[in-house]
């Protein structure tokens, strides 16, 4: 599935489209499977996303910045409560 956030396809934090990975907001087990069921998915080159200090897997504000742009977007077309049924918690 797609990115519920982000419509075009470059990083989401510096927006070059050279070397993109797939950062799945809710990782680990099992929430990198909910995160591909749902597009709870942004795109990041490989620089933004694991290696830079920023990256969301070094960086707990950006991960949870992206956490809460999550929820937002996907309680647009559903509740709170299915939200956390999903993840199993209130990033808002």
């Amino acid at each position: 599935m797609k990115s519920i956030i982000q419509k075009s396809r470059g990083c989401y934090f510096c927006g070059t489209t050279k070397n993109l990975e797939e950062h799945h907001i809710f990782f680990g087990n099992p929430g990198r499977k909910i995160s591909e069921k749902n597009g709870f998915k942004v795109y990041l080159c490989d620089q933004c996303h694991r290696i830079r200090e920023s990256s969301p897997h070094r960086n707990r504000k950006n991960d949870l910045m992206l956490k809460e742009l999550c929820q937002k977007e996907y309680e647009k077309t559903h509740t709170r409560e299915e939200f956390m049924e999903l993840v199993g918690r209130n990033y808002l």
